[in-house]
C-alpha cells in the first residue's frame, strides 16, 4: 500500500527580524536593513539585487516600467561598485513581484511605484501590521486553541 505524503503549503508567511537601531547608515545600507528586517533578504546573502530594486523605486518621483527599473538598478549597482548579480530582466521582475506581495510596490498600467505614493511606515502599519500579521496571528491562535482541546 502506497502512502501519500501531503505537502504543507502556507497560505501566508511573514519574516520579521530585529536589528540594532538605525544610525549613520548610507541610503543603500538603510534599504538593505529594511529588506533584511522584512524578510526580503537573508542574512549573509550576496544576491541582494532586491535592495537596489527597492532603492530605485523609492528614489523615483515617477512610475517606472520594469525595463527602467532594470536600467536604474544596474546604474545603482555600478555606482556602489557591486557585482552584477541578479540583474537579469526576469529576476528584476521577480523582485518587483516580491515587493508587491509585501504591499510596498504596486503596479499601475504596467509601471511600478511605491504603493499609493505613500511612505514606508504607513504602508507597513496599514498593510502588514494590521492586516497581514493580524491574520497570521489569529490563525496560529486557532491552532493553539485546538491543541488546548486535544491535549
Amino acid at each position: 500500500m502506497k502512502k501519500t505524503i501531503s505537502i504543507d503549503t502556507p497560505l501566508a508567511e511573514l519574516t520579521l527580524r530585529k536589528y540594532e537601531k538605525p544610525k549613520d547608515l548610507s541610503k543603500r545600507e538603510l534599504v538593505r536593513k529594511i529588506c533584511l528586517s522584512m524578510g526580503l533578504l537573508q542574512p549573509g546573502d550576496s544576491r541582494d539585487v532586491v535592495v537596489d530594486v527597492l532603492m530605485v523605486v523609492l528614489e523615483s518621483d515617477e512610475e517606472l516600467s520594469s525595463a527602467q527599473v532594470e536600467k536604474l538598478t544596474i546604474k545603482n549597482r555600478e555606482k556602489h561598485k557591486l557585482k552584477m548579480l541578479g540583474i537579469a530582466p526576469s529576476n528584476v521582475r521577480r523582485q518587483l513581484l516580491r515587493l508587491r506581495d509585501l504591499f510596498i510596490v504596486e503596479k499601475v498600467r504596467n509601471n511600478y511605484r511605491i504603493k499609493e505614493k505613500s511612505n514606508l511606515l504607513s504602508l507597513f502599519e496599514e498593510n502588514i501590521e494590521k492586516y497581514y500579521l493580524n491574520s497570521i496571528m489569529s490563525r496560529v491562535k486557532e491552532y493553539l486553541k485546538e491543541a488546548n482541546k486535544s491535549f
